[in-house]
């Protein structure tokens, strides 16, 4: 199952990394009918909403990709990321790559996490013992110099893995920043892998403690080593 799962994700990270690149040296091709030609090596796996950061899973023969879920804001760009709202996470299902591609409904919602405020970035999902584990990133509640919450990674349950989901009241004790990545060894160790720079703080974590005050983009040190990704183990 494993190879499997990584083959899948392989083609599907690879699909999707693509749909979204462009000819940026070059004009798309003009088509026979006049009208210039798809710019995309493969077309998107859903247009009806906006999805980012897929990761992609196998349970029980059927694919899963868990993005995030973004929506239209006001906001302009900046620094901190906030353009991206991101308040909920609806999951992918496929029989088969090139099928049909289902969206599931709200699997979870900002507002059914107790310690979050706001901005659910790129999730994981894994399964163990008849349950599915989904893993996110979320701001607490707690606001630093811009207004904003710490980045946390919470976990929520569910018997489907399509959700309905159930966060726990607390976000993993220790985590920050964002991105988790779960992958699970033959042993049945556990490890997930995280962080980012920018929006996702983790250039405030650079001594071991966060630092409310700091950089909001990152060290401005180039002789130095950067923040380095972190993984934890169960």
């Amino acid at each position: 199952m494993k190879a499997r799962l990584l083959a899948t994700a392989l083609c599907l990270t690879t699909a999707l990394a693509t749909a979204a690149c462009s000819k940026a040296d070059s004009e798309a091709p003009v088509s026979n009918g006049g009208a210039p030609a798809s710019a995309f090596r493969d077309q998107p796996l859903v247009s009806e909403i906006y999805t980012a950061d897929p990761s992609a899973h196998v349970f029980d023969g059927k694919i899963y990709i868990y993005p995030s879920h973004d929506i239209e804001t006001p906001t302009t760009d900046d620094d901190l990321g906030n353009q991206y709202a991101m308040r909920d996470y609806r999951v992918l299902s496929m029989e088969k790559i090139g099928g049909k591609v289902t969206i599931g409904p709200v699997a979870l919602d900002v507002k059914d996490v107790p310690w979050a405020s706001q901005q659910m970035w790129a999730p994981d999902a894994a399964y163990k013992d008849g349950t599915y584990y989904l893993y996110f990133p979320a701001r607490d509640k707690v606001k630093d110099k811009n207004g904003l919450g710490t980045f946390r990674i919470g976990v929520a349950t569910s018997k489907d893995p399509m959700g309905p989901f159930v966060a726990e009241k607390d976000p993993i004790p220790g985590s920050f920043s964002m991105d988790p990545a779960v992958f699970t060894d033959d042993d049945g160790a556990s490890y997930m892998y995280f962080g980012g720079i920018w929006g996702g703080q983790l250039q405030r974590w650079a001594t071991g403690k966060f630092d409310p005050n700091g950089s909001d983009t990152d060290l401005m040190q180039w002789s130095k080593r950067s923040a380095a990704p972190t993984c934890a183990c169960s």
